[in-house]
């Protein structure tokens, strides 16, 4: 089938069958109606709604892991405070000698 003239003959067909004039009453009132019962959910809304709810169970676990924090560290007898240890972790590699190479 040649598709070029089904084309134009549906094309040609569908210009003979002219639409109707007739609008039925009130059709814009009715469409425009429907359009606004269903609001555009607002983006915005709702990713600002879920993080206030979110706020309190964050405000939760940051309180109680800063208290199991702090009182671990105040029940614990290790040897220097934080900073000390930090720096020691920190400046572990430049203390470690390099590795020499043997060429064969």
């Amino acid at each position: 089938m040649n598709l070029a003239e089904l084309e134009r003959k549906l094309i040609a067909s569908a210009r003979a069958a002219a639409p109707g004039e007739s609008v039925p009453y009130a059709f814009e009132k009715r469409i425009l109606a429907h359009i606004a019962a269903h609001p555009i959910p607002d983006s915005v809304a709702l990713w600002a709604r879920a993080l206030w709810c979110a706020a309190a169970p964050c405000v939760a676990v940051m309180l109680l892991l800063g208290s199991w924090s702090f009182f671990a560290s105040a029940g614990s007898t290790s040897s220097g405070d934080l900073s000390q240890q930090f720096e020691n972790i920190v400046l572990a590699a430049v203390d470690q000698e390099p590795p020499t190479e043997t060429v064969e």
